[in-house]
């Protein structure tokens, strides 16, 4: 199994403030999405933050985790966080564990 170096790169889509994941989210890449993450929600108050994760190759737990808390800071003032997703395979499991019960999960950000 290859190990792909996390890269993460922000921007815009629409109105939504918008990290874009590539590579691995594991735990060796925690630190550095966590500092991404909490920075675009603090820079975007009272809009949706959306993470694309459609360049991952590996989202862990932890990652999955992040996500969830990133979204009650979001909401806390007053906005919101989504996921951005197409694989197969990451859509089940995040409907199996219940992400996206929790989290709005879409194809494209002018899906959400």
């Amino acid at each position: 199994m290859r190990c792909v170096d996390l890269q993460l790169r922000s921007g815009r889509v629409r109105e939504c403030a918008t990290l874009f994941v590539t590579g691995d989210l594991d735990l060796s890449g925690v630190p550095k999405f966590t500092t991404a993450l909490v920075r675009l929600v603090a820079e975007n108050p009272s809009v949706l933050v959306c993470v694309d994760l459609d360049g991952a190759g590996l989202v862990d737990d932890t990652a999955l985790g992040l996500l969830l808390g990133a979204a009650g800071r979001a909401r806390s003032g007053r906005g919101d966080l989504a996921v951005v997703c197409t694989g197969k395979r990451m859509l089940t499991r995040l409907a199996e564990n219940g992400f996206d019960r929790a989290v709005r999960v879409g194809s494209s950000v002018s899906g959400l």
